[in-house]
């Protein structure tokens, strides 16, 4: 059954309250760093329940005249045409689909950068295309790993930051988001202060991190849920021992930010002549830890984890993750004594499969109730299941055909003697079409399509792995699926 363990409202006042805060703390000027996704935060939703993917566009709905959004991207991932990895879309095309998404909001993009820029051809390409769209970019240049971030001397110099570009910003608050990890999201706001220092401004930065959540304990259910969302990234949740020394009072952080202090805040003593901060939590603003229900939200956490470690063993699979990810999730499993059979859908739906001899899928309602579908000749596992549950919702005999046989049959020829798949079964997305097409008609149809939202933080489970059109549906749909890390063949090209 879902829970609320979030206070949204005391949250959203807590946070902007903290960032006037800051702002205040400086001439009016500051580059407030953003870490994780600024749309879709889909996993700190399912960690805790009652926080929305968006709440960071509804926070910053909140300082709309205050805010402009700068938007980071590496010239690397350009060139590379590097995905994001949870859906597939290229840096670049993510960068349009922020500025969109943003703008949408009502929010104010003022720019976007291109960091590490070393003459890529496709940098430079994007950046053409986006002054033609009348955007404003400007450039960061490569500096050498060996002199970063290390070499303070030379990066607070003309050959260093100085080198860059100077962002112009009209705005107290600067949001530097960016589509990925890695994109320069630090090094820009750095940049700025350098650059804001020299034209006589003291601007401030700060950072905004979700994960970990700083005054949490560092073995808090909430913070192993991070430790296993970041398993392929070596991200480690520690003890923040600057904050130690200077207050004598426990914060967790994660190691990057810990091990790379020292050197930002030399960098903050030489631009500003005395450093704001002794420790890298005292650079964040996060108020999560305030808002959140503990006994809802540690088991919430727990079922992240089990997710997260079936999401690995998918991954490892397909050959998108190395086997030191896996050891990590499956230590973080062993150690906190969570087994994936704690997850609820998972034992029904290996007992299906068993009982059938062919894939199955369950998926469990918001309300509890288990729903199963099994592979047939017509529907694979996840299409059957679907069915049945959006059935099951609008109190439909399960022995109603919704989509007849003769309906079906033309679509799988379609798919095999036209279009050369060599898999017949209706996929969901195949299935949910020809389910709305019969819905013109058929008041039945109708009734079951319309209870599609009523699916919405329902969680599934398959006994083998699904392709990634029906992993796609289901998380479209909001429902939370896992698949056992078993191909349903032997082939080795597997993404159908």
């Amino acid at each position: 059954m879902y829970s609320v363990g979030f206070d949204i409202e005391k949250y959203l006042e807590l946070q902007a309250k903290k960032i006037l805060e800051r702002i205040e703390m400086f001439e009016n000027k500051l580059y407030l760093e953003f870490g994780g996704k600024l749309f879709n935060d889909y996993h700190a939703a399912r960690i805790l329940p009652g926080y929305t993917p968006d709440i960071k566009i509804q926070l910053l709905k909140t300082l709309t005249e205050k805010a402009e959004i700068v938007i980071v991207i590496n010239a690397s991932d350009i060139d590379a045409n590097k995905e994001i990895g949870d859906t597939g879309v290229f840096y670049d095309d993510d960068v349009l689909r922020l500025i969109d998404d943003i703008r949408r909001e009502g929010l104010y993009v003022g720019s976007v950068v291109i960091s590490q820029y070393l003459g890529q051809p496709a940098a430079i390409t994007f950046k053409e295309y986006l002054e033609g769209l009348g955007i404003k970019v400007y450039i960061m240049h490569y500096i050498p790993d060996t002199d970063y971030p290390a070499n303070v001397q030379l990066i607070l110099s003309d050959k260093g930051y100085g080198n860059n570009d100077y962002i112009v910003t009209t705005r107290p608050l600067v949001i530097v988001t960016a589509p990925g990890p890695g994109s320069g999201k630090m090094a820009a706001c750095l940049s700025q202060l350098y650059h804001e220092n020299k034209r006589g401004v003291k601007a401030g930065y700060a950072k905004f991190e979700t994960f970990p959540v700083w005054n949490l304990p560092i073995k808090h259910m909430v913070n192993l849920a991070y430790e296993a969302a970041t398993a392929d990234l070596n991200d480690v949740s520690m003890l923040d021992p600057f904050h130690l020394e200077a207050y004598g009072v426990s914060a967790v952080n994660y190691n990057r930010d810990v091990e790379v202090f020292p050197i930002l805040n030399a960098m903050f003593t030489r631009i500003w002549g005395k450093s704001p901060y002794r420790s890298p939590t005292d650079m964040g603003v996060n108020m999560i830890g305030f808002c959140i229900n503990d006994d809802i939200c540690t088991k919430a956490s727990k079922q992240e984890i089990i997710r997260r470690y079936f999401n690995t063993q998918l991954d490892y699979a397909r050959g998108k993750v190395n086997k030191s990810a896996l050891s990590k999730l499956e230590l973080l499993m062993n150690n906190t004594g969570i087994t994936p059979d704690e997850r609820p859908p998972v034992i029904p739906a290996l007992k299906k499969a068993e009982e059938t001899q062919s894939p199955c899928v369950a998926i469990e309602l918001p309300d509890g109730t288990f729903i199963m579908g099994k592979t047939s000749s017509l529907l694979g596992a996840s299409s059957a299941a679907l069915l049945n549950a959006l059935k099951h919702l609008a109190g439909v005999d399960d022995s109603v055909l919704l989509i007849s046989p003769t309906e079906i049959e033309p679509i799988q020829k379609l798919k095999v003697g036209y279009l050369g798949n060599e898999n017949p079964r209706l996929h969901t997305d195949e299935v949910l079409l020809a389910l709305a097409i019969n819905a013109a008609e058929n008041k039945t149809a109708e009734q079951v399509l319309e209870q599609l939202p009523r699916l919405d933080k329902s969680e599934a489970h398959s006994s083998v792995i699904l392709s990634h059109i029906d992993i796609a549906v289901f998380r479209q749909l909001g429902i939370n699926i896992t698949c056992e890390p078993v191909f349903q063949n032997k082939k080795l090209f597997w993404k159908n």
